[in-house]
């Protein structure tokens, strides 16, 4: 029994810590909607794990869980392309390029920047490795 009430536990601490992100998220939004509440709310959660105001080891369960089941997720998106597949006929090469193209670059990016923080990275243990 005990196993299952920390089970409830870390269920109810993940909801508690992903429903405030999201609830602070909307707020960013109202304030500065420069982006959705949605992703204001990601970066928050991702911030307050990286922090370490919310626990990760609690959380970690209820997050696989989540991706475990994200097809769901999909299927009212499935249902929007079959409801305008005359659209995705008129535009489905551009739709096409557009993905490759905006993939293409996002990757780079990352790529990059992972490269130079790398980088950085070495250089700072190549730092404190030599004895003065």
């Amino acid at each position: 029994m005990n196993k299952f009430k920390h089970k409830v536990f870390n269920v109810l601490y993940s909801m508690f810590a992903i429903l405030s992100c999201v609830a602070l998220g909307k707020v960013c939004a109202f304030y500065a909607p420069l982006l959705p509440g949605s992703l204001y709310g990601l970066m928050l959660f991702t911030l307050t794990l990286h922090v370490r105001i919310f626990d990760a080891d609690r959380i970690k369960d209820s997050v696989v869980w989540g991706v475990k089941h994200m097809g769901v997720c999909f299927v009212p998106a499935g249902v929007g392309i079959m409801n305008h597949f005359d659209l995705i006929r008129q535009f489905g090469i551009t739709i096409v390029m557009i993905t490759f193209i905006t993939t293409f670059i996002l990757l780079t990016i990352v790529g990059l920047h992972y490269q130079r923080y790398a980088n950085d990275q070495d250089e700072n243990d190549d730092e404190g490795s030599h004895v003065s």
